[in-house]
């Protein structure tokens, strides 16, 4: 008689990694306070490298997941007008969730009012460097070298070249067809490397938790700690009010199970702090365990990533709400 063990998900083994992590790095922070060897091979060493290799190993994958997912989706297009109305209702829809984020952060810090009796003085200077014109902005969306936009990460402009190419291959007949054969077969072949790359994630997140709660001190979480709970309470709003009504209203389905299947996405950002580097494993889940149309995933998900930061939003929003005050700055 053999029993079977029930394998843990991958979200439930991402927020073990997490846990173990930050656990390991107070334990060894308390243990070796000073010790040069811990310092050395440890933190500087296995932590850093092997943290540093699992978010590098996902922005690898992003130029050409991005890349070859939207030229699939793009090419399987018929009506080119369908593109154009999918444009126009994502960006109205990520304007609108922005201006509804940063809102509700900035109000729920002026009526909580986090950091106010804190005396925070600095000699630091800023610059700021001139914004570019409307107009400037546009031009710089459309890539003069392709290929240098993708070395570069250039999201945007990889973006515009896909779907002008995915807009060709669709328009080519019966050589067209061949080439969007082909990038369907390379897309598989990349969702297969995302998926061999997410085993690796809960190592992954356990090397970067711990060498930031090796290097963070507990003052310092604490002085923090009511800006951070603000910042938390205006993220979850956000996402268990704001964003589960839409989906309800626009969809007509269960949030929770939205919710549910998310997870995995949800953990990857939360341990990686990028928008980036989590763009795989968000194909990967909407198009897999929630059955979104390539076409549509392929086009907002990158786009989300690169225009749509509701939590950086606000996080800059509730920052100089929080210390309006007290905040002493004096440059020179």
């Amino acid at each position: 008689m053999t029993v079977q063990t029930k394998k843990l998900s991958l979200t439930t083994r991402v927020l073990l990694g997490m846990v173990i992590g930050i656990l390991s790095g107070f334990a060894i922070r308390f243990l070796f306070p000073e010790s040069a060897i811990v310092q050395n091979y440890l933190v500087d060493g296995l932590f850093d490298v092997g943290g540093k290799i699992f978010v590098a190993s996902l922005k690898m994958l992003v130029v050409p997941l991005v890349f070859v997912s939207l030229v699939c989706g793009t090419s399987a297009l018929k009506d080119i007008a369908t593109l154009g109305r999918l444009g126009g209702k994502t960006l109205a829809f990520y304007l609108s969730t922005t201006a509804l984020a940063i809102s509700l952060a900035m109000g729920l810090a002026l009526l909580v009012g986090p950091g106010e009796g804190a005396d925070l003085s600095s000699t630091a200077a800023f610059s700021a460097s001139e914004a570019p014109s409307l107009s400037q902005v546009i031009i710089n969306m459309f890539p003069t070298n392709p290929i240098g936009s993708m070395a570069q990460g250039n999201t945007l402009q990889i973006i515009i070249f896909a779907v002008l190419f995915g807009i060709a291959i669709s328009a080519s007949g019966k050589p067209g067809e061949r080439v969007a054969s082909f990038f369907q077969d390379l897309n598989e072949v990349i969702l297969k490397l995302v998926a061999l790359l997410m085993n690796l994630a809960p190592y992954g997140v356990f090397c970067l938790m711990a060498k930031l709660f090796m290097t963070i001190g507990l003052s310092a979480i604490l002085s923090l700690f009511e800006y951070f709970m603000v910042l938390v309470c205006a993220l979850l709003i956000h996402a268990m009010v704001t964003y589960t009504t839409l989906f309800r209203v626009f969809t007509g389905l269960n949030p929770k199970i939205f919710l549910k299947k998310m997870e995995d996405a949800v953990m990857f950002a939360l341990s990686t702090a990028s928008s980036n580097a989590t763009i795989p494993v968000s194909m990967e889940t909407t198009t897999r365990r929630m059955g979104a149309d390539n076409r549509v995933a392929s086009f907002t998900i990158p786009l989300g990533a690169t225009i749509n930061m509701d939590g950086t939003a606000m996080m800059q929003g509730v920052a100089p709400c929080s210390l309006r005050k007290r905040l002493t700055l004096t440059s020179h």
